[in-house]
């Protein structure tokens, strides 16, 4: 097995946690704890390789879901050991998602070829397991966040893309894109950084309408 593929197993796992973190804090059992973190350690990777046209990874090698099963399973004996499982859930997810970009960005040039479709392919292998998680657990989604979130893997996506024309080892470039990643999610985590929101206006009546 290659570092790189440790990596994409790490990724699984660490999103599979806080999968399990989330049916930790609705309480379910250990089969509810299983099926959320297999959902969320596998969801982005299921989209991408939706999108792409090419078998699903999990499908090809069961070895996935044994990762989030296993992983599932040491959450239910220890979660309650954790003083704050919602922070926790929250950086591991960070870390998740670091890791995914880079994962997802990989696949999607290795398929296509093309440096738009890895950015793409890193950023929904990146938020897409979060967003069903936060979903399926009615917890606050990760999405509508105020800090920066997608950008954080788009950010971790375009670097590998781009890291990619210099020529630097694969591993190199997943080390570079995760790095950058992390720091973006972590420093809007610790730091709160937001882009410009949206501020509304008070539609036009109807009769204000030519």
């Amino acid at each position: 097995m290659t570092l790189f593929q440790l990596i994409d197993y790490a990724s699984v796992a660490v999103f599979a946690a806080t999968g399990a973190l989330a049916a930790s804090r609705k309480q379910l059992d250990i089969i509810g704890f299983i099926f959320l973190a297999c959902v969320t350690g596998t969801g982005g990777g299921t989209l991408r390789d939706l999108v792409l046209d090419v078998p699903v990874f999990w499908v090809v090698n069961p070895d996935y879901v044994l990762v989030c099963s296993v992983v599932a399973i040491l959450v239910y004996f220890t979660a309650h050991l954790v003083e704050s499982r919602y922070k926790l859930l929250i950086w591991l997810d960070a870390i998740g998602l670091a890791l995914y970009s880079a994962v997802g960005a990989a696949k999607g040039m290795a398929v296509t070829g093309s440096p738009t479709i890895a950015i793409i392919s890193g950023v929904l292998t990146a938020t897409f397991g979060g967003v069903l998680r936060d979903q399926l657990a009615n917890e606050p989604s990760v999405l509508l966040r105020p800090e920066v979130y997608v950008t954080a893997a788009l950010i971790g996506a375009a670097v590998f893309t781009l890291t990619g024309f210099a020529d630097f080892p694969p591993l190199v470039d997943a080390l570079i894109a995760m790095a950058a990643a992390f720091i973006i999610r972590a420093g809007a985590l610790k730091f709160g950084w937001t882009f410009p929101r949206y501020k509304p206006r008070p539609g036009r009546k109807p009769e204000e309408i030519v």
